[in-house]
């Protein structure tokens, strides 16, 4: 259904590079730029994608309150490596990876973040 993501930053070459690593992490790579303006990353052309922009109006990016982006995983253990790798590389920690509601051993497991920006994402897999 989600075709993709557009986030806004005020450091695109910041931003560029956490994405790098952190996409990177799980072996996705940029597949769409345009120079000092625009980078989306996907694992094809055709799967849905993220991605990171300076404003088209030219004023300051500001976090969406509210808005938050989620990122599908396969594994209980790839959740948890994705949280971490965000937070390694100067992501904030927005709630420990884990079962929720906390009750559940079994159900929706996620870890959350939020990007050098401010935005907020989630890690998450089906178990």
């Amino acid at each position: 259904m989600i075709g993709y993501v557009t986030l806004g930053t005020n450091d695109l070459a910041r931003a560029a590079a956490y994405f790098d690593e952190l996409f990177g992490s799980i072996g996705i790579g940029r597949f769409m730029e345009e120079e000092n303006y625009f980078i989306a990353w996907a694992p094809a052309p055709d799967a849905p994608s993220v991605a990171i922009s300076n404003p088209f109006n030219k004023q300051a990016a500001t976090v969406g309150n509210g808005t938050m982006v989620a990122l599908f995983m396969d594994s209980r253990e790839k959740v948890d490596a994705f949280h971490k790798k965000a937070l390694e590389l100067g992501g904030t920690n927005e709630g420990d990876p884990g079962f929720r509601p906390a009750e559940n051993e079994s159900g929706f497991y996620t870890g959350y973040f939020r990007d050098l920006d401010g935005n907020k994402f989630n890690a998450f897999c089906m178990v």
